[in-house]
């Protein structure tokens, strides 16, 4: 684990951010009040600071964080462990993954992450964050990976990866490691009663990122797709059982929009999906995460059982309409 410290910090980076803030106080419109505390009129602006981790994904500064991290920033300031200070300039970012691509400026030669592959971690595997909780500066912290898959009502609406490593405030857009100091995730919050860490933190998968950080790099607007189904969220042995799926992996076909994709493409209520793309569709984030990845204009190939019989059907991602997925 140290080895991997070693390699790896020197690419994990401490972001300042500063933005601008108004305050709405109803006594700032008053005059008296102005006149009474020496506060001039439009003096209702304020600076405020923040913090959070990145890490480089380029030797040129290509460096990947939080949205939440930088969103609506006036300045950011990116800290190298070598005590380097640059600043740095937002490529790109979306809001529903909490995903943003930044550039340092000026910045040759730089140490970078490796990203791995998070479809291959296991629950149990050793898990490692470094990052800069509550301002501390490159610190590393050890766990397992708690669960591979876990529905936090994240707006992409894909699953996060659930560690214990000790995940805090500041640590958010930082790496969360394998035991082979590959990049499986970024951290993006805990749950916690105490605004500290309690065992229990979220990191986005890393190979969902990819794809993102790929069309943030080539100035791509991130559009979330849709297919137009939802799934009946309680698949009980008895619902299995009247389809004749009993036993198997899937998720049942609650309803379909009429004239959306999945409609096109002739999946109706009570299908059961078994396969997304060649993968077991064990949870609807699944289905989520491959309309994302592939993107609107691309094709699905989804696998059901109809009334016994099996069958698989092309989907043609759409581009979401407003307030839908």
């Amino acid at each position: 684990i140290r080895e991997i410290y070693k390699e790896v910090n020197p690419a994990v980076i401490r972001i300042e951010t500063e933005q601008t803030v108004e305050i709405n106080h109803p006594f700032f419109n008053d005059p008296m009040f102005r006149r009474f505390f020496q506060v001039p009129e439009g003096q209702q602006k304020q600076k405020r600071a923040g913090l959070g981790s990145g890490f480089i994904i380029s030797s040129d500064g290509f460096a990947v964080t939080n949205h939440h991290v930088v969103q609506k920033v006036d300045k950011i300031t990116v800290k190298l462990t070598s005590g380097k200070e640059y600043t740095a300039k937002l490529i790109g970012s979306d809001p529903n993954s909490d995903i943003a691509l930044i550039k340092i400026d000026g910045a040759k030669g730089l140490k970078t992450a490796h990203l791995g592959d998070s479809d291959k971690i296991e629950v149990g595997d050793i898990s490692l964050a470094i990052g800069n909780p509550f301002g501390l500066q490159s610190t590393l912290t050890t766990g397992i990976i708690s669960s591979k898959g876990q529905d936090v009502n994240s707006a992409d609406g894909v699953s996060r990866i659930q560690t214990d490593a000790s995940i805090n405030p500041g640590n958010s857009g930082g790496p969360l490691l394998s035991v082979r100091g590959e990049v499986i995730g970024i951290n993006q919050m805990i749950y916690s009663q105490s605004g500290g860490s309690v065992g229990i933190g979220f990191a986005i998968p890393i190979n969902h990122a990819k794809h993102v950080i790929e069309k943030l790099k080539a100035g791509k607007k991130i559009r979330q797709g849709y297919i137009g189904v939802s799934v009946d969220p309680e698949a009980t042995d008895e619902k299995l059982s009247l389809l004749g799926v009993k036993g198997k992996t899937g998720l049942i076909v609650a309803q379909v929009v009429i004239g959306s994709p999945a409609f096109k493409a002739g999946i109706v209520s009570n299908d059961f999906i078994t396969h997304i793309d060649g993968k077991a569709a064990e949870k609807f984030s699944v289905l989520k995460s491959a309309v994302l990845q592939k993107g609107v204009g691309a094709n699905i190939e989804v696998k059901l059982i109809r009334q016994g019989k099996e069958m698989t059907v092309s989907v043609k991602v759409a581009e979401a309409p407003q307030q839908q997925q």
